[in-house]
């Protein structure tokens, strides 16, 4: 049987010669299907996207507890060269953990511009600083008190969604330094960056857009609200409104045709 969780496969359209590419990240504990319909969208405009998968992502939540955050790094990493193969300018496009990874990978990689989604600038729950502590005797925790798909506004996709059920806590003892590592790099951040975030996140800080806003490096950066959306905005109503965006951005950004 495949290890890799049906569905939840990384994913490749090829673009138009001579077009950028999208190097798309999904988030913590999820999977590139997080991204795909974005992926779709985007090769659609004639951009090459790759949905890469995250280490100890989209299997079984025990191999995620065995990765680290310079794990999920270098994914993105093998994810950049990869895509290199079918273009020579890329722009990092993230979701929540995914965003993290893209604003940091943007300081070490050769990259046009970045659109970053749902992403914390720092995580509020006091919790999140014991868990390294408590791994051993908890593996895993509820991702939220609320009931299971109760802040998605589109439950079909909600269904369809696949992520880990609970978050291995292990696994979140690696996001205060990525964040730490995130937030020493936003002032070196030297391309166009795109920022979209939710009025309805509840996993997200609310003031996590502006903070990131008022920490890039880049003179070029916006920053866009959506409502018709919870966390995973990729996935939610607001997502078209958001690809457009995207693809108008990314446009710009590159000089490339319509």
């Amino acid at each position: 049987m495949p290890q890799i969780i049906p569905t939840a496969e990384p994913f490749f359209f090829p673009g138009k010669p001579d077009a950028p590419g999208c190097l798309l990240v999904h988030g913590f504990t999820g999977a590139p299907k997080e991204m795909r319909w974005m992926g779709e969208y985007l090769a659609g405009q004639g951009f090459s996207a790759l949905g890469v998968r995250l280490a100890g992502h989209a299997t079984r939540p025990e191999d995620m507890i065995r990765t680290r955050y310079t794990d999920w790094m270098d994914s993105v990493e093998d994810g950049y060269h990869l895509l290199r193969g079918a273009t020579d300018r890329i722009f990092l496009v993230g979701l929540s953990m995914g965003g993290i990874l893209a604003l940091l990978m943007s300081t070490r990689l050769d990259v046009a511009g970045v659109v970053a989604m749902s992403t914390p600038y720092q995580l509020a729950d006091p919790r999140v600083k014991l868990a390294k502590l408590i791994s051993p005797f908890f593996r895993y925790l509820p991702k939220t008190k609320e009931p299971p798909g109760s802040t998605w506004f589109d439950k079909e996709a909600w269904r369809e969604h696949v992520s880990y059920p609970q978050n291995p806590v292990r696994s979140i003892a690696e996001l205060p330094p990525l964040l730490a590592e995130m937030r020493a790099a936003l002032p070196r951040v030297e391309v166009p960056v795109l920022l979209v975030h939710s009025r309805n996140d509840t996993y997200v800080p609310s003031d996590s857009m502006q903070n990131i806003y008022d920490a890039l490096g880049t003179p070029d950066k916006q920053m866009m609200w959506v409502t018709e959306s919870g966390h995973v905005i990729p996935r939610e109503p607001a997502k078209e409104q958001v690809f457009k965006a995207a693809a108008d951005f990314i446009r710009r950004v590159s000089g490339a045709a319509a």
